[in-house]
């Protein structure tokens, strides 16, 4: 990411007097581990846990429970877990199943998540100044798609993205690393399950 954009995590903690607040929207515990080993000096950070893509349900609980541990190493960082239902992600996929991993399916996932995020920050816009998400820290995800679908959701609501490429300077290595020392739970798949 260029320093030089104002509108990316990296300019923001190069440049910061003081901490912003952060809603960072969080995939899993693996993820958030890498991201908030990175961010957590530089902002006041909220999780933001909105995954109604996440399959089944038992799945689903066990990576917030990954995800509580991770928050639990990080002194300050709240977690938000808001009312999320998967019908609401399976309805709106309804004759996506069969497209590949990385297709159209998959931006809408990206939005279905970061427009609930964004939409929170704009009923709670005393609380945050921006918001971001750990999505970027996946190797297997498209960082420029993904920031950009959540520029649209921000504009949509009004409120502030930052754009980010989590995975660079590490971010991966560091995200497994982290979840080897955690002890926690890490999936094989990304949530929904049809493109596994």
């Amino acid at each position: 990411m260029d320093r030089t954009d104002v509108n990316s995590v990296e300019y923001v903690m190069s440049s910061a007097s003081e901490k912003p607040r952060l809603l960072l929207h969080a995939c899993c515990g693996p993820c958030s581990a890498g991201v908030l080993d990175r961010i957590h000096p530089y902002f006041d950070t909220t999780i933001f846990f909105y995954n109604p893509n996440i399959l089944p349900k038992e799945e689903f609980i066990l990576r917030l429970e990954a995800l509580k541990t991770v928050v639990s190493h990080f002194d300050g960082v709240k977690l938000i877990v808001p009312e999320q239902s998967a019908e609401e992600f399976v309805s709106r996929a309804a004759g996506m199943r069969a497209l590949p991993e990385g297709g159209a399916r998959c931006t809408l996932c990206f939005d279905i998540r970061l427009s609930k995020t964004a939409e929170y920050l704009s009923e709670h816009a005393d609380e945050y100044d921006f918001f971001a998400t750990t999505l970027t820290v996946s190797p297997h995800k498209n960082a420029p798609l993904i920031n950009s679908v959540g520029a649209e959701a921000a504009a949509r609501f009004g409120v502030r993205y930052l754009a980010s490429d989590f995975k660079k300077h590490d971010g991966y290595l560091r995200s497994v690393q982290l979840s080897k020392q955690f002890g926690i739970y890490r999936q094989r798949y990304c949530g929904c399950g049809f493109g596994s």
